[in-house]
């Protein structure tokens, strides 16, 4: 069992950056991937970043070069840093996390969401 806490939303205007956290409790010893997700009404949920137990790093093509996922050394907590955020960035933001080295795959553990909304 891991639990997902998420914090760093909030409404910013364009151009400027946020950074959120997601800290994972419980079964942290065990190898697993964390990714960031974001969620509009009526769309579908999008995997923005992912980070595997060994590094490897995955970005969709709308956010590559603006956002950094990252671990802390204790692999306890992955980081997402937006920069240069644009009102299309709008949306709810969930840590979520999955057993095992994949970047694809069905995440089995979710945050409860944080709201970022960039104004224009």
């Amino acid at each position: 069992q891991v639990q997902l806490v998420e914090s760093g939303g909030g409404l910013v205007q364009a151009g400027d950056s946020l950074r959120l956290s997601c800290t994972a409790s419980g079964r942290t010893g065990v190898a697993y991937t964390m990714g960031w997700f974001r969620q509009v009404p009526a769309k579908e949920r999008e995997l923005v970043a992912a980070i595997s137990w060994t590094g490897s790093i995955y970005y969709t093509d709308s956010v590559k070069g603006r956002f950094t996922i990252s671990r802390d050394n204790a692999k306890t907590t992955a980081s997402l840093l937006m920069n240069t955020l644009k009102p299309e960035d709008t949306a709810a933001y969930y840590c979520a996390a999955k057993l095992g080295l994949a970047i694809k795959g069905t995440y089995d553990y979710w945050g409860q969401g944080t709201q970022v909304t960039v104004s224009s």
